[in-house]
């Protein structure tokens, strides 16, 4: 039977490499599918590990339809017995309908690969909805550290070394106004308490000689 499974975690909790490796082991065994991916930080069309594992892949724009693209496979007399989905959380909601419905009616399996909340601790449609339809759900057992020790369970965007929790939910570059610098973006992952304080790497060591803020003002 043909699953939907999706596998979560933060940020340098391995997902990329899993979804490399995945690929790597159902081609092994003769199956053929395609690899997907949105955004990925080597650019577009490249699934990428922090490893240094590079694969070429289809980009998913918000226009395109997984049922019509494999459907499409198929009648041209092309195998497709897998969907490797890595950076799943950029999909729209539709798009995740769409791969259920592969799944369902094509038996064909798919592995999704994706963060589950952004930098403002809010759930990413693409993802929320690959909660609500899968097979399986799987948490990553690779567990991202913060910067204290603890386990990592937030993701945190920087702007010129701060840290921010509005602004849009992708950021591929910004536009400077009036003629200002672009700020210099950055990500890390957090625990709950530092995040909920915003107390990233830099600025703990910055306080650090003075000691870390009281929880209370």
């Amino acid at each position: 039977m043909a699953e939907l499974q999706f596998f979560t975690g933060t940020m340098d909790s391995g997902k990329s490499t899993l979804a490399l490796q995945t690929n790597h082991n159902h081609a092994a065994r003769g199956r053929v599918g395609r690899l997907f991916t949105s955004h990925d930080r080597a650019g577009a069309a490249t699934v990428s590990s922090r490893l240094g594992l590079e694969h070429p892949a289809v980009e998913v724009p918000e226009g395109l339809d997984f049922w019509g693209y494999v459907v499409d496979a198929l009648t041209r007399g092309r195998r497709v017995d897998y969907l490797v989905c890595d950076e799943a959380q950029f999909y729209t909601p539709a798009q995740v309908d769409q791969l259920a419905r592969v799944v369902d009616d094509l038996r064909v399996d798919v592995f999704a690969f994706g963060i589950l909340t952004d930098f403002r601790t809010h759930l990413f449609p693409g993802s929320g909805r690959l909660v609500e339809l899968a097979d399986r759900v799987h948490v990553l057992q690779v567990e991202a550290l913060c910067w204290c020790g603890r386990r990592a369970t937030h993701n945190a965007r920087t702007e010129n070394g701060v840290m921010v929790t509005e602004g849009e939910v992708v950021v591929v570059g910004d536009v400077p106004d009036r003629g200002e610098a672009a700020p210099e973006v950055g990500y890390e992952v957090l625990c709950r308490q530092h995040h909920r304080r915003r107390l990233t790497a830099s600025r703990a060591r910055a306080v650090s000689m003075v000691g870390e803020p009281l929880p209370f003002s």
